[in-house]
């Protein structure tokens, strides 16, 4: 603690043995890096990891978890379990049994956008140009994506890549883009040449 004679009432102020002890205890419990270490690992948004970005999830309304669903599978029909098979190759994955879960945690990062695209959407006004920013503020890696609207009761979501099932799931699960009532969101992948 800096200052800490500052905090010894006057009639201990001359206590030898008293500020003695009080000297190695402030040596001992130093808290300016526990409440630094606090501030950079919780309390700023920026640089919050793991349990502070749980709690800023929370705070803002978003859960860490998604659950994603599970792609289509290369392979044959000779062993009906329910699985779904596709196409040729390219087009899936090998089967490797069921899966113990379909959900999916974010990591620090990719939770960390999540959150702010979140807290955005709490503050806009469901504007196309405000959903298209928040967006553009999880997707703008990944190439160009954008909401047009369709009919009076449709918006559009265009992206020109293929979304994974993690990125899908955060736009139809997370709850983080606003939609005026009554409006419906559709998807379609554009063919931008």
């Amino acid at each position: 603690m800096e200052n800490v004679n500052e905090t010894i009432l006057a009639q201990y102020a001359n206590s030898p043995s008293l500020l003695t002890i009080i000297a190695g205890f402030n040596q001992a419990i130093d808290p300016a890096v526990q409440i630094d270490l606090f501030y950079d690992q919780v309390f700023n948004p920026n640089t919050a990891v793991g349990w502070g970005l749980d709690v800023w999830g929370r705070i803002v309304g978003v859960g860490r978890v998604l659950n994603v669903a599970e792609t289509g599978y290369i392979g044959f029909h000779e062993a009906d379990d329910g699985t779904s098979v596709i196409g040729g190759f390219g087009y899936g994955i090998f089967y490797g049994g069921q899966g113990s879960t379909s959900n999916f945690a974010l990591t620090d990062d990719a939770f960390r956008t999540l959150i702010f695209a979140k807290a955005a959407a709490n503050l806009c006004g469901g504007s196309i140009a405000a959903i298209n920013d928040i967006l553009m503020r999880l997707f703008s890696t990944s190439g160009k994506i954008w909401v047009s609207e369709t009919s009076e009761t449709i918006l559009t979501i265009n992206h020109d890549w293929t979304l994974t099932p993690v990125e899908a799931a955060i736009i139809e699960q997370s709850g983080v883009l606003p939609r005026p009532s009554t409006v419906t969101l559709a998807y379609a992948k554009a063919s931008i040449s």
